[in-house]
């Protein structure tokens, strides 16, 4: 299995540590055989099994396995309190909100997003774009323009984080540990992917637009010129 994520590995990605754990924890918590408990730990073994399969094989860690399970463990924790929907709006915001805070303290480090995941050799011709920055002695310019972008992906997380309190809020009406409960759970898992990710998958896409158009401003390359494949 190649290192580099496929379309299917990303389907499986995102089934494994997201969707399967939230319709267990969601559906089958108030379940006579299973009951909230086992339902929780069923849920957090698939984000487990996966991320250990990844760190396994690939020898790397996944991190929406971490992510997850996170997120699984806090969502169940929660109805294990019976804890109303306010603090489960707490928890779904508060997670995009310290990705964002991580993202944002490495910024101006080596671990910096725009870095390690856009400008590196396996997306786009990085020597080319280094040479020619060199060449038009843009080096500060070429700095500017990873930070501010970097803050722009910020933003999209700010904005993941206050659309996932609204639509907690919104939903999350009766009783934690009500099999009402539990069905408004899976209804907002549900309809966190149209409401959340598309305004936020918005942002990212324009913030790689406004990096792209900076690259080739200063390369003088077209992004075709400029991609790897």
């Amino acid at each position: 299995m190649s290192q580099k994520e496929t379309p299917k590995s990303a389907l499986l990605n995102i089934l494994f540590n997201i969707v399967i754990p939230s319709v267990i924890l969601s559906k089958y918590s108030d379940n006579a055989h299973l009951g909230p408990v086992k339902a929780l730990l069923i849920s957090i073994s698939f984000p487990i099994v996966y991320g250990a399969w990844d760190l396994l094989v690939l020898k790397k860690w996944n991190f929406v396995s971490i992510l997850g399970f996170a997120s699984i463990l806090l969502t169940g924790g929660l109805s294990l309190m019976q804890l109303d929907g306010f603090w489960f709006a707490v928890k779904e915001a508060s997670i995009p909100v310290i990705i964002g805070l991580v993202v944002l303290f490495t910024a101006k480090s080596k671990y910096n997003l725009v870095r390690t995941i856009i400008l590196n050799p396996q997306v786009i011709k990085l020597d080319l774009i280094e040479s020619k920055i060199r060449e038009n002695n843009l080096e500060e310019e070429f700095e500017r323009l990873i930070i501010k972008t970097t803050y722009l992906f910020v933003f999209s997380f700010i904005v993941s984080a206050f659309l996932n309190f609204v639509l907690a809020m919104v939903i999350l009406k009766s009783p934690a540990g009500t099999p009402e409960f539990n069905q408004e759970l899976g209804k907002m898992v549900a309809l966190s992917y149209p409401v959340i990710m598309v305004p936020s998958m918005i942002v990212l896409i324009l913030s790689l637009i406004f990096l792209i158009r900076g690259l080739t401003r200063m390369t003088g390359h077209s992004y075709k010129d400029l991609l790897n494949g």
